[in-house]
């Protein structure tokens, strides 16, 4: 998910000057998005939290989103600064662990809930959601209902999408669309590419237009609403129910082979799993909690859509076919 304030403003710790040897092993270096370490995301007061635990100093480095995460931790290799990448989702985990540059966390997710169980050894969850169109309820009172809706409905009610390349987000939207289209996906970009208003780098950026009037409709989540309801006190803003159902994302963090020399790495996964961290997921970061928690969700998140059918495919299957998909993806955008 994506922090709403960091649409104002954005910070970007990055951290990368040499430290005695001594320093070094007390320091954390963490990858993750932009909008986690913004002003209003959940990194401060993780860091604040985790540093008052530990004793040690916490470095978070951004990159725009998910999937160009991942693409710097591969365009480092083994010479990476990342103890810990936080912020791919489960579409990116089978790739990921075929780079070589993940250890095995070692860490008991037998107590963590995400839809469909977990079980992965390297990759432990932090916080899930579903995608969704939000729409505009005072500029669209009819939003469409279905993604067959979205992709056949009036070109002149615009929808701002992210890139799939670059963005989970879009990514997710590239696999929610193949989901319920199977080998028909291209021709239903090719529909769909008509009402787009713009393809942007990173939810941040396609949010922000959404919200300064620019689109009716953007791809966010079932859970960006709370907050507005929350925050700005405001029902405006919706997500639409559709009826195939809507496509799961789970983001996780993982443990890096270098990381995997340093003891604050497996400390703070097992940190993440719990309330410290996890009671800040909901209204920061916007999503629902993965671990245990002490704190409540606001009442706000149960007004929200609550997806019939949940739709996803396996990470093994999108490591096969993302390239192909994405291929498939540039060539409809571009006719």
């Amino acid at each position: 998910m994506r922090t709403f304030k960091t649409l104002l403003c954005s910070t970007f710790l990055l951290a990368f000057a040499a430290v005695p040897a001594t320093a070094q092993e007390k320091t954390l270096t963490v990858y993750t998005y932009e909008s986690f370490t913004s002003e209003w995301g959940p990194g401060p007061q993780v860091e604040k939290a985790f540093q008052a635990e530990c004793g040690c100093d916490v470095k978070f480095v951004s990159v725009a989103d998910g999937v160009a995460l991942l693409s710097r931790v591969k365009l480092e290799g083994a010479s990476t600064k990342a103890d810990i990448v936080l912020g791919l989702d489960t579409n990116l985990t089978a790739e990921a662990k075929a780079t070589g540059l993940f250890a095995q966390s070692g860490i008991d997710t037998a107590g963590l809930q995400v839809p469909g169980g977990w079980s992965d050894d390297t990759f432990v969850p932090f916080d899930y959601g579903y995608f969704a169109v939000v729409y505009d309820s005072q500029a669209l009172p009819n939003p469409p209902k279905s993604l067959r809706e979205l992709v056949e409905g009036d070109p002149s009610q615009k929808i701002v999408i992210q890139d799939p390349r670059t963005s989970t987000p879009g990514l997710g939207l590239l696999l929610w669309v193949r989901s319920v289209y199977g080998d028909d996906a291209k021709e239903a970009w090719q529909k769909l590419r008509k009402r787009v208003l713009t393809v942007t780098p990173g939810w941040s950026e396609a949010y922000g237009l959404f919200t300064k009037g620019e689109a009716p409709m953007v791809l966010s989540y079932t859970t960006s609403p709370a907050y507005h309801l929350i925050a700005e006190k405001t029902d405006r803003y919706k997500a639409s129910s559709f009826s195939e159902g809507h496509y799961l994302q789970v983001e996780v963090a993982g443990m890096t082979t270098v990381g995997a020399g340093n003891p604050l790495s497996k400390q703070f996964l097992e940190f993440m799993t719990g309330p410290k961290f996890q009671d800040v997921i909901p209204e920061t970061n916007w999503m629902l909690p993965a671990g245990k928690t002490e704190k409540p969700l606001d009442p706000a998140f149960d007004t929200l859509v609550k997806p019939e059918k949940t739709l996803s495919f396996t990470p093994e299957e999108v490591a096969a076919h993302r390239k192909q998909w994405v291929d498939d993806w540039l060539a409809a955008m571009s006719e």
